[in-house]
């Protein structure tokens, strides 16, 4: 029971530094975590790979390991026991509120409440305060087993809690973040016990939890207010949602702060506006988007560079219609395990004769979710052999998923958007080879766009069986196959089971921005299914037929969303290859404008996006427009200039090159295109 852990700020608690190592010290067993971790930045425990509270008994036999606070499952606890002070919070400002759920999310938690009256910022402050009393109030968290029957007893007047009851073991259709409250197996109530005894408030929870109030500390704040459908369902009430965030320490709260304040700058809906890039009419809808003609520049100059790269990847382009007959997602399953995520039907091809009666029936049609059926009919059109594979199709395609109006969010999350997506159809012996290559060359041209950062998440079948379909042996040997690949490249690999799809396992990538923040973008999808309910087949070099196996990958995910993950990523800076505006020219006095526009014209034969500011704003006028509208590189002639033959270059950091002569000048500017540079100073295009 060894285990390497992190250092904490003593400050938190009484807690003191960890040693680099921890090793339980001489125990009689059974003991419990207490007495084998008895340094309090420990808060729970890893016992034959399961979570647990520190007070659970192990034996001399188990595999147990500690859980610092600071860690990533450290957190995860930490955020769900401050999700716990808040609701124990709520009801002691709002006895009638009711319980909904309250589970950590990425840096935070969130807990949601059924009340009569909108909760107020007055309302927060209090709960705060309230929380606050309850921190220091070291309440432990007592864990008790109960059946249903007495689960509903005890939480008769929790109606929310109730239902999930009822719903326990299939906590993705109870609700998102459900499984924090019930599971598959026995239900569990944690008791908030004072330290005379009482107890003072409970929930029903999985857990674990952090030993005490006292734990959850001063590294926690309460940030909005939000409205949520019960269930995520519009046909559901609406509960009132409080987010909060809750780190270690006070110092990593405040870091987190100052991050979310950089990220508010780097708002990509705030840039779209500013930068006039892209909006959301309301007389389109919502979730729908329109591209202003600088966000379609950005944006055509992202899916030119990516046909290119994969054409010259031996990938070939498809396209595809937006809508098709309800026959297709019958047989793909997207009726059946992705209707709720599709647009309504549309009904045509009905026709009626003079007196109405229908002589003909329609048929439902649908807007397309994804584009891999249709792809896979590109395949099936005429007769494959082995020669024919890996075939690699390629596609810009649109599609549209009804997503809750609550889930949208600026062009990362909207109802018609455009994935770049590509299909593979390999033989099983090129399936390693092939995926290889696929993650190459995401890696490859995600670098092209300046991201540097990744890592990998394999995910996996567990050990319930029933959930997947497939041999043993087809699973086995392709998650080695991907665990090859992801190995192999060497990033940083976290293997996750139970997360594959029911069909196959994959790998994402993601990667970081320049704020530290991680996005999950690409995925090699292995997929054995839909072949297998299309029917697909390829002859071999034995004359038999074989069944192919299909990748799904998408590079960006969707264009509209690695549009928005770039804009954040350089707060609206582009390189110079993606900038709207590459070059403006600004004329000293209007003298100097023609002096410009001849060297304006030469840039644009050579492919640049370039314009003279004719307007008649003073120079520094025009400097301060050009700089707030992140153009990279700012031409400006005088007299001086002029006579020489030379112009100066003025920076996006306000730094400034002088007398350049105009040939050196147009090749810097050529060169940092095809270079892709960013360009932000002086020294970048030096």
């Amino acid at each position: 029971m060894r285990s390497k852990l992190s250092s904490l700020d003593s400050s938190l608690d009484g807690r003191v530094p960890l040693t680099d190592a921890i090793t339980p010290a001489e125990a009689s067993y059974p003991t419990d975590g207490f007495a084998l971790y008895p340094d309090r930045s420990i808060v729970a425990l890893r016992v034959n790979g399961e979570l647990k509270d520190l007070a659970t008994v192990v034996e001399a036999t188990d595999d147990v390991e500690p859980i610092a606070v600071d860690s990533a499952d450290g957190l995860s606890i930490l955020r769900h026991s401050t999700a716990h002070v808040l609701a124990q919070a709520v009801q002691r400002v709002r006895p009638q509120a009711n319980l909904g759920i309250g589970p950590p999310i990425v840096d935070g938690f969130y807990y949601d409440f059924g009340v009569e009256e909108p909760f107020t910022p007055e309302d927060l402050k209090a709960i705060k305060k309230e929380m606050e009393r309850i921190v220091r109030e070291g309440q432990r968290f007592v864990r008790r087993v109960v059946s249903d029957d007495e689960a509903r007893e005890e939480l008769a007047g929790e109606p929310f809690k109730l239902e999930l009851i009822g719903l326990k073991g299939g906590t993705k259709e109870a609700a998102e973040g459900a499984s924090v409250e019930v599971g598959a197996g026995e239900l569990t109530i944690y008791d908030n016990v004072t330290r005379d005894g009482e107890v003072a408030w409970k929930d029903l929870c999985r857990g674990p939890h952090v030993p005490s109030t006292r734990v959850v500390g001063n590294g926690w704040d309460l940030t909005r207010i939000a409205g949520a459908y019960w269930r995520g369902s519009e046909k559901n009430p609406q509960l009132q949602r409080i987010y909060g965030t809750a780190w270690a320490t006070k110092d990593e709260l405040r870091a987190y702060q100052q991050r979310l304040e950089e990220a508010a700058k780097r708002d990509h809906r705030k840039l779209g506006r500013e930068l006039d890039l892209f909006s959301f009419p309301d007389e389109i809808g919502s979730g729908l988007s329109v591209w202003h003609p600088k966000g379609g520049i950005v944006r055509g100059e992202m899916e030119q560079h990516a046909r290119r790269r994969h054409i010259e990847g031996g990938y070939s382009y498809v396209y595809t219609p937006h809508i098709s007959k309800e026959d297709l997602f019958l047989t793909s399953n997207h009726l059946v395990t992705y209707k709720e995520g599709m647009f309504p039907p549309i009904r045509m091809d009905e026709e009626r004769d003079a007196d109405g009666v229908v002589t003909k029936q329609g048929q439902d049609y649908y807007l397309k979710p994804m584009n891999c059926p249709m792809h896979i009919l590109i395949y099936k059109e005429r007769a494959r052999s082995y020669r024919d594979l890996p075939l690699r199709l390629a596609e810009n395609g649109t599609v549209y998923r009804n997503e809750l109006s609550g889930a949208l969010h600026g062009l990362t999350r909207v109802r018609g958007f455009t994935q770049d997506d590509s299909h593979l159809f390999v033989t099983p012996d090129q399936l390693e080879e092939e995926a290889t290559r696929v993650l190459e060359f995401v890696i490859s041209m995600l670098r092209d766009f300046g991201l540097d950062e990744f890592e990998l998440e394999l995910s996996m079948r567990d050990d319930e069986k029933e959930k997947w379909i497939g041999s043993d042996e087809f699973w086995a040997s392709s998650t080695q196959a991907l665990r090859n690949v992801a190995v192999a490249s060497g990033l940083k690999l976290t293997e996750v089971p139970g997360e594959a799809a029911f069909y196959g396992p994959k790998i994402d990538l993601k990667t970081k921005d320049a704020i530290g923040r991680t996005w999950q973008l690409s995925t090699v999808q292995v997929d054995p299914n839909l072949p297998e309910r299309f029917g697909l087949e390829y002859t071999g070099p034995d004359g038999e037929k074989h069944r192919p196996i299909m990748i799904h990958r998408a590079l960006f995910g969707s264009i509209e969303r690695f549009f928005a993950i770039l804009l954040e990523h350089y707060a609206g800076a582009f390189p110079v290859w993606l900038a709207p505006v590459q070059v403006v020219g600004i004329p000293v006095a209007e003298d100097f404008a023609p002096y410009l526009d001849d060297i304006v014209a030469r840039l644009r034969s050579a492919g640049v996006r370039a314009e003279v500011d004719h307007s008649a704003d003073r120079m520094q006028k025009k400097i301060r427009t050009h700089t707030t509208q992140k153009v990279p590189l700012q031409l400006i002639a005088g007299e001086q200039d002029r006579s020489a033959g030379t112009v100066s270059f003025r920076f996006r950091d306000g730094s400034q090159t002088n007398g350049i002569p105009v040939d050196e000048a147009i090749a810097k500017i050529t060169t940092a295109i095809a270079d892709k540079v960013l360009v932000n100073s002086a020294e970048d295009l030096a």
